[in-house]
């Protein structure tokens, strides 16, 4: 390994103990009395100082010494944890990471700073005896053995909402304790299907009664179901109602079997185990095909006659009238749910492997070519008559769609190793502002890619700096509004179906909604008496330039912060963000981000002769647009949905197209961070998992396209940026409105 090599080596190591060292010295200024913490900065420094020595890095092993000297004092209890000594080894902490930096080729470090450092540290040591514990301190020595690490909970009241789902919830632990025993017994996984007869029903039996009984063997998810229409008394065979259920519990399949007992000679019941949770256990991928013959709705015959057609199963069997709509759905729910459910790898625990990250883009860009391949392989069979390729082609769609996800996968990363910086950064705005904040944090573990957690450190740095400056109180306005002395900043994250909501909650004095108006009035951004909603007020923060600061600090003022927020998040990022206010109890900023930037699911649509994907997490609905409601607008760009004008753009229009328009057009309705806008379009082709393109640098100008895709028929689709749409509409709104008022 060469010198080079070394190097990196080292700073990839000594990047990761400078991460460890702030959070135990934030940890320990908390519990300055937990030996545990101590130990645990100590060995920080003990390791960087020895690394770096072997790795020929002495001023950063020299410097670390005398840190080093001081932490091992504070270990002996010669000299105490106060606030000042934290500040002095973050300070340190600092300098050695500016060593680090100018080693790697950066900016000089400041010399200076670091012989001011050494001269404090040596006071601490001439000093340790005036400093020390005492030999008997009133706090108990920590026990000992490893020491569970204390970490803040937030309060109910700003917990994330709760996200609906169909799993329902496990019956209240007493109920469980008969049937399903211990958590930790094995649990079994069964998949139910029920579907009962008209007699069932004449005997005055209810379905909700043998749910609440399967809910009290585990854990119950509802995955799809069909009730029996109010007043219909009689139904023909397959199209009745019935409910498809997976049930997660450790009482075992006779205990199902029970809870039919008295059903099974009025309705249909299947009960199928699909896996149990132990590592001898091979899952097995079910097809739609499989599941359908299982469940009776379907002959082994007729499913292998569907297949020779060459054409998608499900089409198949609709045409023939075999199997109504919803029990093809509910199959197919049935099957998405099973795989969500299966059981992930074993990995030895405690192992891993670094990889470049040029390496893994590397893989997901060959991963979704695969894709795209994949696309066109199985648009080209459903078209071809060579019925032997349909079942090798739908086994090669599931593994490239396992594939998929395990790479997306890899570049998962916990978003606590982002929260984690801020608890430095909230400690010295504190500080600099002489205000008494503490940082919250909640959902650390929740996943994110990892080049969505690169570019959201910035925003998240001004939307908190903004809590803190702004938003919380000084001390002697708190205790006059009764509040307490110490404000709190809570960050937060949740999954929300497809994507992550982060929150930052503070706990202050909230938006002040005259000053708001006064100086958007002042900026021009509202007319002098216009009345305006909060949320649309709020909006005006994230302007450029505008800031309600009355003079400019190095902590804010300038106007920039809130501007850079919605910038990242909605341009670089796809997400949203939104600010809600509570009056008088505090301000809440929540950003919306999509789980990967490599993949989404999209609205496919065509205007002229492009075709362009509009990410499905911004599209409500489709309506038609008649020439009819063309003419009863009278030439404004407004259509009457369910008693709302809702302002429409054409895409044609917007991308100048040419081509002559067709008398019946589709209005998507596409919601970005509250504001709605109808998008205008010749066709709704149907949604489609797209594979994101980067344009390149020639087309790094261009408005209101944020990507490209490659369609199974080779064509490439724009991927159509509607936070940019919506500006641009809005802006073009601001110009022609002075004219029209003139």
């Amino acid at each position: 390994m060469s010198s080079a090599e070394f190097a990196e080596v080292f700073r990839e190591e000594a990047a990761e103990l400078l991460a460890e060292l702030e959070s135990a010295l934030l940890d320990l200024e908390k519990a300055p009395t937990d030996l545990k913490l101590v130990g645990r900065v100590f060995r920080a420094l003990h390791t960087i100082k020895g690394s770096g020595a072997m790795f020929g890095f002495d001023d950063i092993a020299s410097f670390t010494h005398h840190v080093e000297t001081v932490m091992d004092r504070v270990r002996e209890q010669k000299v105490a944890v106060t606030g000042n000594l934290i500040g002095l080894v973050l300070a340190s902490r600092d300098h050695i990471s500016g060593l680090l930096d100018a080693a790697m080729g950066g900016a000089a470090a400041d010399m200076a700073k670091g012989r001011e450092i050494v001269e404090e540290l040596q006071v601490y040591l001439q000093e340790g005896a005036a400093t020390a514990a005492p030999a008997n301190p009133t706090v108990p020595a920590p026990p000992p053995g490893p020491m569970p690490e204390k970490k803040p909970e937030p309060a109910s009241s700003v917990a994330p909402p709760a996200v609906p789902s169909m799993e329902q919830p496990a019956a209240p632990a007493v109920a469980q304790s008969a049937a399903c025993g211990s958590p930790e017994e094995q649990q079994e996984h069964f998949c139910i299907y029920f579907e009962p007869g008209k007699q069932y029903f004449e005997e005055g039996q209810n379905p909700a009664h043998l749910l609440g009984e399967l809910r009290q063997l585990g854990r119950l998810t509802v995955i799809a179901g069909k009730e029996l229409p109010a007043g219909q008394e009689e139904w023909q065979a397959g199209q009745g109602p019935f409910w498809n259920v997976l049930l997660s519990t450790a009482a075992g399949i006779n205990a199902v079997r029970d809870v039919f007992i008295f059903a099974e000679n009025t309705c249909r019941i299947k009960i199928v185990q699909i896996f149990t949770e132990d590592s001898e256990t091979v899952f097995e991928h079910r097809k739609l095909g499989e599941i359908l013959v299982e469940r009776g709705d379907i002959t082994p015959e007729q499913l292998e006659e569907a297949l020779r057609t060459g054409r998608m199963l499900g089409e198949v069997l609709l045409d023939r009238k075999l199997v109504s709509r919803e029990r093809i759905e509910a199959a197919l729910a049935e099957q998405q749910v099973l795989l969500r459910q299966r059981p992930p790898p074993p990995r030895p625990s405690g192992e891993s492997i670094k990889v470049q990250s040029g390496r893994l883009d590397q893989l997901i860009n060959l991963v979704g070519e695969l894709v795209v391949n994949q696309a066109r392989l199985s648009q080209a069979v459903v078209g071809s008559s060579q019925q032997e390729l349909v079942e090798p082609v739908e086994e090669m769609e599931r593994l490239t769609g396992e594939l998929r996800d395990c790479v997306l996968n890899i570049r998962m990363v916990p978003i606590g190793t982002t929260f984690s910086r801020f608890q430095r950064l909230v400690r010295d705005l504190s500080r600099q502002l002489d205000k008494e904040v503490e940082l919250i944090t909640a959902g650390e573990e929740t996943e994110l890619d990892k080049h969505v957690i690169d570019q959201l450190g910035e925003p998240l740095v001004h939307i908190i700096r903004n809590s803190v400056d702004h938003g919380i109180e000084s001390r002697e306005q708190r205790q006059a509004a009764g509040k307490a002395v110490r404000g709190s900043v809570t960050l937060t994250a949740a999954h929300a179906g497809s994507s992550v909501v982060l929150t930052v909650e503070d706990d202050g004095r909230g938006l002040d909604r005259e000053k708001l108006h006064r100086k958007a009035v002042a900026r021009g951004l509202l007319a002098d008496g216009q009345e305006v909603k909060d949320r649309d007020l709020y909006k005006l923060v994230f302007e450029p330039g505008f800031s309600t600061s009355e003079k400019v600090t190095s902590v804010s003022g300038r106007g920039v912060g809130m501007d850079v927020v919605k910038t990242t998040i909605e341009g670089k990022l796809r997400g949203s963000v939104e600010v809600a206010d509570r009056r008088g109890g505090g301000t809440t900023v929540a950003i919306t981000l999509p789980l990967t930037l490599a993949i989404i699911d999209g609205l496919l649509v065509r205007a002229g002769d492009t075709s362009f994907v509009l990410p499905l997490s911004q599209v409500e609905e489709c309506v038609e647009l008649t020439p009819e409601d063309i003419r009863h607008a009278h030439g404004r760009q407004l259509y009457p949905l369910r008693g709302e004008l809702l302002p429409y753009t054409s895409l044609r229009a917007f991308f100048r197209l040419a081509g002559e328009t067709p008398a019946l057009q589709q209005i998507v309705v596409a919601n970005c961070n509250g504001e709605r806008l109808g998008l205008v379009v010749d066709k709704v082709v149907g949604s489609h998992q797209t594979v994101i393109k980067s344009l390149g640098w020639a087309f790094r100008n261009t408005q209101g396209v944020s990507g490209a895709t490659i369609l199974g028929n080779g064509e490439i689709a724009l991927i159509v940026d509607v936070a940019t749409v919506i500006r641009q509409v809005r802006l073009e709104e601001r110009r022609r409105r002075p004219q029209n008022e003139g």
